[in-house]
């Protein structure tokens, strides 16, 4: 609880079992009230671990939503379990939740509704390892998209992103694509809706049991990446976007 407001980290999890714990150890339960685990089919163990660590609200899908529709899962149980700020914590270690107070207390004294954890404020990126090649496609989408959608965030593509409660009852995350563009599809209804977001440096590391797309997978996502930002300057002009 921070400032009367519930706080509580949902966390979208797939194949987590073997980096869950130790992310899992370093949320400050002084702030944090609850934690969601949705846990997208995974092939191992991640709903036994999250279990055997207390996680309360454990949810397994009967069959894979895709990153997205473990998204979607995870906010509609946050609220309805009356959360007040909501936080997003990737359960494969690649993002510490040592961060989490810096996001709450921003939320929770109403400077900004929106947080996100940025690894390219600072050289947070490039030092944990993130591979070259993402890294120049992350610099390229990130500057098409603040010309796109006239703002000026250091990067679109992270996934650590805490929430107020008002943000996410007023945008319709649920239009969102079940994949991976998702969260810039969402990106996209919070600016068209009207919230700042506020970023914060965050350090990241990149190691084999941390998720991430190959080649094929982020070449997909770029190329929607950049639709929705298409999509969105034309949404400006009046061409209508049925996710907004």
């Amino acid at each position: 609880m921070y400032n009367n407001k519930k706080v509580i980290v949902v966390m979208p999890a797939y194949k987590a079992a073997l980096t869950l714990e130790k992310t899992y150890r370093e949320i400050p339960f002084d702030l944090v009230d609850d934690v969601i685990l949705v846990d997208d089919h995974s092939p191992d163990n991640t709903s036994d671990v999250a279990k055997s660590l207390g996680i309360k609200h454990v949810i397994r899908h009967d069959k894979n939503k895709g990153y997205g529709g473990n998204q979607k899962t995870c906010y509609t149980k946050a609220l309805e379990l009356g959360a007040d700020i909501v936080i997003m914590v990737h359960p494969d270690y690649q993002y510490t939740p040592l961060l989490l107070p810096a996001m709450i207390t921003i939320i929770g004294n109403d400077l900004y509704p929106v947080v996100f954890g940025s690894r390219i404020l600072g050289k947070g990126a490039l030092k944990g390892g993130m591979p070259m090649y993402k890294y120049i496609a992350n610099r390229f989408l990130t500057l098409f998209q603040n010309i796109m959608l006239s703002q000026k965030l250091s990067e679109y593509h992270t996934g650590y992103r805490a929430f107020s409660r008002e943000v996410l009852e007023k945008v319709p995350f649920m239009k969102c694509d079940d994949d991976f563009v998702f969260d810039n599809e969402m990106i996209a209804q919070i600016f068209w809706k009207g919230f700042d977001i506020a970023e914060v440096t965050c350090p990241t590391k990149y190691f084999d049991e941390a998720s991430s797309i190959n080649f094929v997978r982020s070449s997909k996502y770029g190329l929607g990446v950049l639709r929705v930002s298409l999509r969105y300057r034309l949404a400006k002009m009046g061409i209508s976007w049925n996710i907004l």
